[in-house]
């Protein structure tokens, strides 16, 4: 049953955390049962790993407030390349034998591995990003991306002047097509008639599409020179590519999950970051280890809409408000996607 818990209504907005970049002291080494009672959340990486400046390094923000907030031991895993799904369910088992609770796989890739790991630990409660997986100590954190993207679509078409925009996806999968459908129809309908050119890096994400800079980079100075002044990416770390490519064409890039024109990584673009599409993930991992240190775990599939802050839109950059009607473009929008009067498409 999909149900929005009374938690996630106080755990959002910890994507707005300044990011941390050093580690939080975890191993996958399996170290047998543990008897500590003060060990807290634990999360497993997805493609690309800490340093994203996005979707992981947001699981972090929300894996340092629960420490800082509740002073326990935490854990945070590095994928390896070419992993198997063993691969990743012995890395959340080892997690659980150690005593981690609760332990978080971030990304829809660690379904069939958090599946099996919690079968095995009951009287764990374990969470996943992006995915439903069915168990009794199973929360599925998901996100209204759609939300999301449809205001960066409203932003991109408020902003271009060559009324042609762009879009960059990862990995050529559904829920990529998410971001992207919400994306097409903001544009859609604040200024129809604007041209979407649509690219995705790769088929799958072992071939690096949530990964390789340099493709991101490739895909976004092909649509620059097919005329996009704003190109929105939803590519993990190859976004970064994308950044990179707008900044030195002196174009529009639009951030994802995290608010990237505040990363330090990006900072040599930031000016050319007219906003992100947010996706609070480390509310969600919060909200978990919140449910967990309460003992009141949440399971089931908890859902983080616009409603409850757990997708928006950044306005962080001077250069948001200075866009004639952007701003004003997007406040509508929020109360026509929140009173049901705009149904944003997920295809």
């Amino acid at each position: 049953m999909r149900r929005i818990s009374k938690l996630t209504r106080v755990a959002v907005g910890v994507a707005s955390l300044g990011l941390v970049a050093t580690a939080c002291g975890g191993t996958s080494g399996d170290s047998g049962d543990s008897d500590s009672k003060d060990r807290g959340v634990a999360i497993a990486y997805d493609v690309g790993g800490k340093g994203d400046q996005s979707f992981n390094d947001a699981a972090y923000a929300g894996l340092t407030k629960a420490k800082d907030e509740f002073g326990y031991t935490t854990a945070d895993i590095e994928p390896t390349e070419g992993e198997t799904d063993a691969d990743k369910e012995q890395r959340l088992v080892s997690l659980a034998k150690q005593g981690y609770n609760p332990v978080i796989g971030v990304g829809f890739a660690y379904g069939p591995a958090l599946k099996a790991a919690a079968a095995k630990y009951p009287d764990t409660t374990f969470g996943i990003v992006d995915s439903v997986v069915e168990g009794k100590n199973v929360a599925s954190l998901v996100f209204a991306e759609e939300q999301a993207s449809y205001l960066a679509g409203v932003a991109a078409a408020k902003a271009t002047k060559s009324d042609v925009v762009g879009f960059v996806g990862g990995v050529d999968i559904p829920l990529i097509h998410k971001f992207e459908a919400g994306y097409k129809q903001g544009v859609e309908d604040t200024k129809p008639g604007v041209q979407v050119l649509s690219q995705y890096l790769t088929q799958t994400a072992e071939e690096g599409g949530f990964s390789s800079p340099d493709k991101g980079k490739a895909a976004a100075e092909g649509q620059i020179e097919k005329k996009a002044d704003v190109v929105y990416q939803a590519a993990g770390l190859s976004g970064q590519g994308v950044i990179e490519a707008a900044a030195k064409a002196k174009v529009w890039a639009i951030g994802v999950d995290s608010d990237q024109y505040k990363q330090a990584a990006l900072a040599p673009y930031k000016n050319y970051i007219l906003t992100s599409a947010l996706k609070d993930v480390g509310g969600a991992v919060y909200a978990l280890a919140k449910s967990v240190q309460d003992d009141k775990p949440l399971n089931g599939t908890q859902t983080f809409d616009l409603k409850v802050n757990g997708v928006g839109l950044s306005e962080a950059n001077p250069e948001y408000a200075k866009v004639p009607g952007l701003k004003a473009a997007v406040d509508k929008a929020k109360e026509g996607i929140n009173d049901g009067s705009i149904k944003v498409k997920t295809e």
